[in-house]
């Protein structure tokens, strides 16, 4: 190896890449100290040491409305950090998540022998498989967090590294219900629901009229059923209000401003839309039913390209599925009450749910930082 000290570009997409980034160059400097790093970086990347050639807000983008007029701008970003990153040939690239950006990025890296590597696989597992040649094309080493994907990335020839999931290495179990009812200021003796209805406008508006008149239904069946709502971003919370308003008033909810976590945990159930949160709700060890409603063609070409039967990370990860999925269809207020009552009336019925999430948090739990660093090493 020359001794030149290694120079690392990291690339993260939004904040929640900010944050994997950060931790892998902690643990990079562990074993490299006198690495350099620059990239595309946020403020917590930037406090780790990294130089940053753009900020982060460039690349946080979501949603079609919002990409559409930004592609001439990204387009140029990518060319000017192919131009930078060819010149001055970094030992590896590594881009983290914002798979749309950085795979052709890293392609075009290889491409002039530059060493790549990605964080966070995208979900070609579930669907669109062709796009596997492409991610070969691409990275040198997939930096997989759930344990399945290398067994996936080994029959398409692409060398994957399964490093656990970072959100298992900073979420516990161990806040009980009643410890998380007193951090919110709740009625420690009050059942407690816990309602998330999406972190993004589409989801709340398909989901706020069911999810409220599920909460309505059930609170008829336990009179001081006390419901708690974290609200993802300001824009959403008279979405929210209205609904509740229309189909589930004078029922005593409270709203809070982000809080996703603290909500969770001072729930005895929790009612949440499929995503991330799932896995979140997961490893903070609460029961949970899963609702998800998309747009009627989106769910129609969903139904043709999805290979897997079940959309909530807990299911996909359990040995067996668990967790009830209310999707499309069946996300009616009549079914996610059904599902939820079980839950709500019984205190063994909840056990034997969060039971099977014990053996997945251990699972998960490998820090994924130091995880990633030994295969980077392994890379270089």
């Amino acid at each position: 190896m020359n001794s030149k000290p290694l120079h690392f570009a990291l690339i993260a997409g939004e904040l929640s890449g900010d944050l994997l980034a950060a931790s892998l160059i902690e643990a990079l400097k562990v074993r490299y100290p006198q690495a350099r790093f620059s990239g595309v970086a946020g403020p917590r990347m930037m406090a780790a040491g990294c130089e940053a050639v753009e900020n982060i807000e460039a690349l946080s983008l979501m949603g079609i409305a919002e990409v559409l007029p930004a592609i001439p701008r990204l387009l140029r970003l990518r060319r000017s950090l192919v131009e930078r990153y060819a010149a001055e040939k970094p030992d590896v690239l590594i881009g983290i998540d914002a798979p749309d950006f950085n795979l052709g990025l890293e392609r075009r890296l290889k491409q002039r022998g530059i060493k790549t590597a990605h964080m966070v696989s995208p979900s070609v597992w579930a669907w669109r498989e062709s796009r596997v040649p492409g991610i070969a094309k691409s990275v040198d080493l997939m930096l997989c967090l759930l344990p399945f994907e290398p067994g996936f990335y080994a029959k398409h020839a692409v060398r994957a590294a399964y490093i656990g999931h970072p959100l298992a290495d900073i979420l516990s179990d161990a806040v009980s219900p009643a410890a998380g009812k007193q951090a919110l200021d709740l009625s420690s003796a009050a059942l407690t629901l816990a309602v998330l209805p999406g972190s993004r406008g589409g989801e709340v508006s398909k989901l706020a009229e069911p999810f409220a008149r599920a909460v309505a239904l059930l609170a008829m069946k336990h009179p001081g059923l006390q419901v708690v709502t974290p609200i993802a971003k300001p824009s959403l919370k008279p979405l929210m209000q209205a609904a509740i308003a229309a189909h589930a008033p004078g029922l005593n909810w409270k709203l809070l401003e982000g809080q996703s976590q603290a909500a969770i945990q001072a729930a005895d159930v929790v009612l949440i839309a499929s995503g991330t949160a799932t896995l979140e709700c997961l490893l903070l060890g609460r029961p949970m039913v899963v609702g998800y409603r998309v747009a009627a063609f989106t769910a129609w070409l969903l139904r043709r390209l999805v290979k897997i039967k079940h959309a909530s990370l807990p299911n996909l990860l359990c040995a067996q599925p668990v967790v009830t999925e209310c999707l499309q269809e069946d996300c009616t207020p009549e079914k996610l009450a059904t599902a939820l009552e079980p839950l709500l009336a019984d205190a063994v019925a909840r056990q034997r749910q969060t039971s099977a999430f014990t053996a997945v948090r251990q699972e998960l739990r490998r820090n994924a930082a130091a995880q990633a660093a030994e295969a980077i090493s392994q890379l270089l």
